[in-house]
């Protein structure tokens, strides 16, 4: 690799770390005088690097949008995050993103070093993924849509189908997209409710992104909006309430946010809100965190839970019993 080759990769990596550079700035981390920074703009230029440069105090150069991508310089954790990134993308829950993702990771492992490739695989060996309940599926042109308009500040319109399945129309202020790991949020400002809302990505169809501008206003913490709304409305068709002798951070280790909310009553002692799609699942992995947690387990509010944990427990005692041996062969 020649010296000008390598100091225009330098100067494209440091462009695409920082918005905007000053020529001396350029010139001291290289090593060159500003003069040879500028023809080295030329040269990034001429390959079809969107290159801008303003002159003044306040001036510098800066890597602006194209009509076309052009190569990114990655160094090292940054290619082992993308590559990682890809692999999760490629089995997510957002639709037309798996393809897509399968397609870019193919390239990217065509050109990561053996060293980097080997990081990649060890990540992804280490890494397994329990089989939990199927998050619904997004538009992934709907979430780029929603992240373009809540970036550049502009309203959006669309549908909006309820939990109990009414439709009506909404026109927002989008303030930020949260992921529960399985289902998405558009966090907004709700102008015809002069309110704060959130909204399932999966339950948004027919959406316009207007170009009316709006000025951002005073917001709350979008994870807590989230979070509240969550508390709200139960996702699970089975809900239930108990209570666990171990520390809160202990429960909320062994048992998912996803499924459920822990609070601590007083030391040692949790309250959860869980839920699950059946009444014997629930009681299973809610008899299993007892017994990882050695924990005392009292359902507070649900009956038939309760039946279905003394009907686990029978099972169990039954499986200990001693009996007539059977030889086999």
């Amino acid at each position: 690799m020649t010296d000008t080759t390598h100091r225009l990769l330098r100067l494209l990596s440091m462009l695409e770390s920082r918005s905007v550079w000053s020529g001396p700035e350029l010139a001291e981390r290289l090593g060159v005088t500003t003069r040879t920074v500028r023809r080295d703009m030329e040269r990034l230029r001429d390959l079809g690097y969107p290159v801008t440069g303003e002159h003044g105090a306040d001036g510098g150069y800066r890597l602006g949008a194209g009509r076309k991508l052009p190569p990114l310089v990655l160094d090292d954790d940054e290619a082992v995050a993308v590559a990682v990134s890809l692999r999760l993308g490629a089995i997510g829950p957002v639709a037309g993103i798996s393809e897509p993702a399968v397609r870019a990771l193919a390239k990217l492992d065509q050109v990561l070093p053996a060293r980097l490739r080997g990081q990649v695989t060890a990540i992804d060996q280490a890494t397994a993924a329990l089989p939990t309940r199927t998050g619904p599926r997004v538009d992934a042109t709907l979430l780029s849509a929603l992240a373009t308009a809540q970036r550049d500040h502009v309203r959006v319109r669309f549908a909006y189908r309820a939990r109990d399945g009414a439709e009506t129309q909404r026109h927002v202020e989008p303030y930020r997209l949260v992921t529960t790991g399985f289902v998405w949020y558009l966090v907004c400002y709700d102008l015809d409710r002069d309110d704060w809302r959130t909204f399932r990505a999966d339950r948004i169809a027919e959406h316009h992104v207007t170009t009316f501008r709006f000025t951002p206003r005073p917001a709350p913490d979008p994870l807590e909006l989230v979070q509240a709304a969550r508390q709200h409305h139960e996702p699970w068709p089975i809900t239930a309430t108990v209570l666990l002798s171990a520390d809160v951070d202990a429960v909320r280790g062994r048992i998912p946010e996803r499924y459920a909310r822990a609070r601590e009553i007083e030391p040692g002692l949790t309250e959860v809100r869980i839920g699950a799609e059946k009444l014997e699942d629930l009681a299973w992995h809610l008899g299993w965190a007892a017994v990882d947690l050695s924990a005392e387990l009292t359902v507070l509010d649900h009956p038939e839970l309760a039946a279905q944990l003394a009907r686990l427990g029978e099972q169990f005692t039954r499986f200990g019993k001693s009996g007539p041996g059977r030889t086999l062969g």
